[in-house]
């Protein structure tokens, strides 16, 4: 199963998740994700395109989130 499967199934399927739904994937508070992707980091800057605002909520395709994953999880194993 890949991670993308895995995350569509967790939360039920839908294309997007929610703020607070990838502050849980990536351990994080909300108030914590937040002043991530205020700051000059590099996960900052492999978030903010992938955001998808509808109204004034900010929703993450599970695809981007899942190849964010996926390359992380990647660059551990070579170091």
């Amino acid at each position: 199963m890949t991670t993308e499967e895995c995350l569509y199934r967790k939360y039920g399927g839908s294309p997007l998740l929610s703020f607070f739904q990838v502050a849980e994937i990536l351990h994080r508070s909300p108030q914590g994700l937040r002043m991530t992707l205020r700051s000059n980091c590099e996960l900052a800057h492999k978030l903010k395109p992938n955001q998808v605002k509808i109204g004034r909520r900010v929703y993450f395709k599970v695809s981007d989130i899942a190849n964010l994953i996926d390359q992380s999880s990647y660059q551990y194993q070579e170091a």
